[in-house]
C-alpha cells in the first residue's frame, strides 16, 4: 500500500505536470524546428511570439466574458484561439515582409537572420508589455479540475490524492491532435511535400514550379498557430506573464536541439525529456521516501537535488551536454 501511495505522489507532482509541461514545450519546439527546417535559421523571437498570441487570446477572452459568452466547463480562451492565431499569423507575415524578405533576397547567411530575429524578439517583447502590462494575468475559467484530489481520495480510500487539471487534459489532447495533423500535413499533402522539397533543395524546388514565397508564408502561418496554441495552453495551465515566455525560449530551444533541429519527432521527444528532467530534478522527494523507506532511513531534508529556482539551469545543462556530446541531437538532423 505504501508503494502505491508513493506512486500516487509521483504521478500527482511529477508525472502529470511534466506531461502537460512537456506537451507545451513540444508544441513550442515544433514551431522552432519548423522554421529552422524550412527557412534554415533559428528564430529567437518564438518565445515572444507565444507571448503575443497569448496576449491576443487573453484580450479576446475578456471581451467574450464581458458578453457572457463561454463554453463551460471548458475555458473561454478556446473560443478566442482561432482569432488569436489569425492575428499572430498576420504579425509574422508582416514581419517576414518587412524584415526577413530583404535578407532572403540578399542571400544573407543564417547568422544575419538570427541577429534579425533577436531584434524582432525585443520588438515583440516590448509590444506585449506595452499593451497588456508586465504583470501576471490569470484568464482561465470553466471547470478547474477533471479529477480533484478529494474525489480521488473518496473513490480509492487512499491517503494521497491525484488531481488532473482541465488545462492539463486539454494540453495533452491538443498536443496529440496537432502532432498527428502536422505529420499528416507534411507527409501527405502537396503543400507539405512542397515545403519539404523547398527545405531540401531550394534551387531544385524552384525548377519544379514550387513558389518560394508561398512556402515561406505557409511556414509562418503554421509557426504562428503552434506558438499561439503552446502559449495559450501554458497560460491556462500556469498564468500569463510576458517575461515568463521570454524565459521559455531556453527550454524550448533545448528541446529542439536535444531532438535535432529540423526534426519534428525529435522536437516532441526533446520537449518531454526537458520537462521531465526539470520537474524531477527540482521536486522534493521527502514524502515519497517516507512511504518507501524505514523510518530510521527517512531523509531529514527535502530530498531535493535542486531548488525550483534552478529549473532553467537544468535546461541549460541539457543543452550544453547535447551540444558537446552530439551537436546534431539525439535523433540527428532530418531535413523537412
Amino acid at each position: 500500500m505504501d508503494v502505491l501511495q508513493a506512486l500516487i505522489v509521483i504521478c500527482n507532482f511529477v508525472a502529470v505536470p511534466a506531461l502537460a509541461y512537456g506537451s507545451q514545450l513540444a508544441l513550442g519546439a515544433l514551431g522552432v524546428t519548423l522554421v529552422f527546417g524550412v527557412l534554415r535559421f533559428s528564430n529567437f523571437a518564438h518565445g515572444d511570439t507565444m507571448a503575443f498570441g497569448t496576449m491576443v487570446a487573453i484580450l479576446a477572452t475578456w471581451w467574450l466574458q464581458s458578453l457572457g459568452i463561454g463554453i463551460h466547463p471548458l475555458p473561454t480562451a478556446l473560443i478566442a484561439l482561432p482569432f488569436s492565431i489569425a492575428v499572430t499569423a498576420v504579425l509574422l507575415l508582416a514581419t517576414d515582409r518587412f524584415v526577413y524578405r530583404f535578407y532572403r533576397a540578399q542571400h544573407s547567411p543564417p547568422v544575419i537572420f538570427v541577429a534579425a530575429s533577436i531584434g524582432v524578439m525585443l520588438l515583440f517583447h516590448g509590444l506585449v508589455r506595452l499593451i497588456i502590462g508586465p504583470w501576471d494575468q490569470n484568464f482561465a475559467d470553466g471547470e478547474r479540475f477533471i479529477l480533484s484530489a478529494r474525489e480521488f481520495k473518496r473513490a480509492t480510500g487512499l491517503d494521497e490524492g491525484l488531481a488532473i487539471k482541465t488545462s492539463q487534459g486539454i494540453t495533452v489532447l491538443a498536443a496529440i491532435a496537432i502532432v498527428a495533423w502536422l505529420y499528416w500535413f507534411l507527409n501527405r499533402t502537396r503543400t507539405g511535400k512542397a515545403m519539404r522539397a523547398f527545405s531540401d533543395n531550394q534551387e531544385l524546388a524552384l525548377l519544379s514550379g514550387i513558389k518560394p514565397e508561398r512556402v515561406v508564408a505557409i511556414c509562418w502561418i503554421i509557426a504562428a498557430g503552434l506558438a499561439t496554441v503552446a502559449g495559450v495552453l501554458y497560460g491556462l495551465d500556469k498564468s500569463f506573464k510576458p517575461f515568463t515566455y521570454f524565459q521559455l525560449l531556453l527550454p524550448i530551444f533545448a528541446a529542439a536541439i536535444v531532438g535535432g533541429l529540423g526534426n519534428p519527432l525529435g522536437a516532441i521527444a526533446g520537449g518531454y525529456l526537458v520537462a521531465f528532467s526539470e520537474i524531477a530534478v527540482t521536486y522534493a522527494f521527502k514524502k515519497v521516501f517516507r512511504y518507501l523507506l524505514p523510518e530510521f532511513l527517512e531523509p531529514s531534508g527535502l530530498a531535493q537535488l535542486l531548488s525550483t529556482d534552478y529549473k532553467l539551469a537544468v535546461s541549460f545543462t541539457i543543452l550544453v551536454i547535447t551540444l558537446l556530446a552530439k551537436p546534431t541531437g539525439l535523433f540527428g538532423e532530418a531535413r523537412q
